[in-house]
């Protein structure tokens, strides 16, 4: 993609990924990498800022012999990502007509 990803947008991907349930750090890493190019290297220090804003919450689980840390959004993180969703949806309705003129 050309456009530009800002660190709002990624947060509020982040958050979506999670409205639909906790994850651990490679799966969400690999949810959004379906959407957005980015790398685990960007995307942990969003994690670790989303958490340190109360916007995630983590845990540990034991998988094979080793601790996965999971990601679970907070109420915080929900009331964040609805206001990103509106911020959303009114600029891709701006964009959109902007590109749509013939």
């Amino acid at each position: 993609m050309v456009f530009q990803l800002g660190s709002s947008l990624l947060d509020a991907c982040v958050l979506g990924v999670l409205t639909d349930g906790d994850a651990y750090g490679y799966t969400l890493t690999q949810q959004v990498r379906e959407v957005i190019d980015i790398s685990e290297s960007t995307l942990y220090p969003v994690l670790r800022r989303l958490q340190k804003d109360g916007l995630l919450g983590t845990y540990d689980e034991p998988y094979q012999g080793r601790n996965r840390r999971y990601y679970r959004i907070t109420e915080a993180g929900k009331e964040k990502f609805k206001f990103y969703s509106e911020e959303w949806k009114e600029f891709r309705d701006s964009i959109d007509g902007l590109l749509k003129k013939e």
